[in-house]
């Protein structure tokens, strides 16, 4: 089995955004091909001036889509060679693989959003963080006897 990412970006953009994010999973690029919008992931201006856009196995408005939304779909192929689509998930289906998110889930502030994955950085672009790793990160303090059994 093998994780691909796919992406309407040329290859150029894709390898030097993942060398930038020392990302190692294939990723493949979709440029110039039919591949985003034949599992309705990826809609045209054309696409979203029309009265509905086909997403997640429905109709939607257009003013709830964007150019580009997530999903996840499974490939299998068999010993002649032949690839049948299998499984296809959309909307936060796909979320499950980003496992920081089932844990901020369970904060007591969850993702703390405003918008749709608005609380999302890129490791270079926090503007205060440290030059650090967590793991060289001080550790929290342990509760004082006086607030522990308070």
């Amino acid at each position: 089995m093998t994780l691909t990412a796919v992406s309407r970006a040329p290859l150029a953009e894709i390898e030097a955004y993942r060398k930038r994010m020392s990302w190692r999973f294939p990723w493949a690029s979709s440029f110039e091909s039919e591949f985003n919008f034949d599992f309705h992931v990826s809609f045209r201006a054309t696409d979203l001036a029309g009265e509905s856009v086909f997403y997640n196995f429905t109709d939607l408005e257009p003013e709830q889509a964007n150019d580009e939304l997530p999903g996840l779909s499974a490939f299998s192929r068999n010993e002649a060679g032949e690839v049948f689509h299998t499984y296809s998930s959309y909307a936060r289906g796909p979320e499950e693989l980003v496992g920081t998110l089932m844990i901020l889930d369970r904060a007591p502030k969850g993702r703390n959003e405003d918008a749709t994955m608005n609380f999302v950085r890129r490791h270079d672009e926090y503007e205060d963080a440290p030059n650090t790793s967590a793991c060289s990160a001080r550790p929290a303090q342990p509760p004082s006897p006086e607030t522990r059994n308070a």
